[in-house]
């Protein structure tokens, strides 16, 4: 079997394994990034935590991972919220390609690639997004042409997370441009330092370069590295899509967690404005966002627990996170004051309230646009009829889009 099913442990099987988690923990999850290595300090942490059989629980042990059952995954997420997210670099590795993996790849793949992903000796990016295929990413050119027993790869991808210190990714392409937009596209595994692949980092407004751009020219890859089925790439990457917005609404941790009012909360202690009844209304209303976020994921999680695909319910935790950001923005400014705009030196509390407050702007872009999220949410969710679409059927070769204008 490719995952673990629910299973119900005695009271002490459940307590001996929350010690184990909880000792692991307390011995690993320092939260210290040292000078901003997140990524090497998530890999060494994911790394212990294979060592221990902590990692990818619910995965079978052929594929690398713990083959444990839901049940302790729930325990470890519990012990998990209460330590600093020493893997939150892993969100789009762990929450969106493995499971793609584990849902779609042939018994080689799985085999070849989840167990270094798993125990974090593989990073691996998401390539969906292209200058001319944002929220509609379905209108994709970069294509995939069969040379042989290889693949051969053209195009251009953009807002890449980490494709820069990734080592394999997830692409989609187009496979048959004859065939309607959404029809005739396939998904592939790439290795991102093959001969042909280029990755420029995006610079951005809080001085990190997180996002990349990314220029295909003739890149080939083996033909056993086609990810499901040919021509199924839309589907797929449907549920992979899924898989990113449960990864993004969910988070790592379980239970109610409110953890952005938690820290502004204390600054308002901290500075005396506490006791001001406009700052306690609006904390309060961040507050009870992030409890109802916590309890649409605890749902979406409970209808995963079989192993399914989750559904479209995933955009509404992503619209929860979107939403507690905008809303976060005035009060924290309000809160922090002056040391958002300029702070003293690196790692101060003004620089990291400052860096929050930019990447705030990126919640209601990635992963899906706000109105995205609200299509989704009403067709598939609230049952409202769908937005029409006039090119459903035509060829994509005949479609005005891109540079096929």
């Amino acid at each position: 079997m490719s995952t673990a099913t629910e299973d119900t442990l005695s009271p002490q099987e459940a307590e001996a394994f929350r010690a184990k988690v909880r000792d692991f923990l307390a011995k690993n999850a320092s939260g210290n990034m040292r000078d901003g290595n997140s990524v090497g300090v998530g890999r060494e942490f994911q790394l212990k935590l294979a060592e221990a059989g902590l990692a990818g629980l619910t995965y079978a042990k052929e594929y690398g991972g713990a083959g444990l059952s839901r049940a302790h995954e729930r325990i470890y997420r519990e012990e998990y919220g209460k330590f600093p997210d020493m893997t939150f670099e892993y969100v789009i590795s762990h929450g969106m390609c493995l499971p793609v993996l584990n849902q779609f790849g042939t018994e080689e793949q799985k085999r070849t690639f989840m167990p270094d992903n798993i125990s974090g000796r593989t990073i691996w990016c998401q390539m969906f997004s292209e200058p001319g295929a944002g929220s509609d990413v379905a209108s994709l050119q970069t294509k995939a042409e069969l040379d042989g027993d290889e693949w051969v790869i053209n195009g251009q991808k953009v807002w890449t997370t980490l494709a820069h210190v990734s080592d394999y990714g997830v692409v989609i392409a187009r496979t048959n441009p004859d065939a309607p937009k959404h029809a005739g596209i396939s998904m592939f595994i790439l290795d991102m330092r093959a001969k042909g692949v280029e990755i420029r980092p995006i610079h951005q407004i809080d001085g990190g370069k997180h996002f990349n751009e990314i220029f295909l020219t003739d890149v080939r890859i083996p033909k056993s590295w086609l990810l499901g089925e040919l021509n199924n790439g839309w589907n797929q990457a449907t549920a992979m899509l899924m898989f990113e917005r449960v990864a993004i609404g969910t988070g790592s941790s379980s239970g109610v967690t409110h953890t952005l009012a938690d820290g502004l909360i204390e600054v308002a202690k901290k500075n005396g404005k506490i006791s001001d009844p406009v700052v306690r209304q609006e904390l309060m209303r961040i507050y009870s966002e992030e409890t109802a976020k916590s309890l649409v994921a605890m749902r979406t999680r409970a209808e995963m627990k079989a192993g399914r695909v989750p559904g479209p319910g995933g955009s509404l935790g992503k619209l929860h996170g979107s939403r507690i950001s905008w809303m976060s923005r005035p009060l924290i400014s309000r809160l922090v004051g002056p040391d958002t705009d300029a702070w003293e030196a690196e790692g101060s509390r003004g620089e990291a309230w400052a860096r929050r407050l930019l990447n705030s702007f990126q919640s209601g872009i990635a992963g899906g646009t706000d109105e995205i999220q609200k299509n989704i949410i009403g067709d598939r969710v609230l049952g409202l009829p769908r937005e029409p679409m006039v090119d459903k059927d035509m060829p994509f070769k005949d479609l005005k889009v891109g540079t096929q204008r």
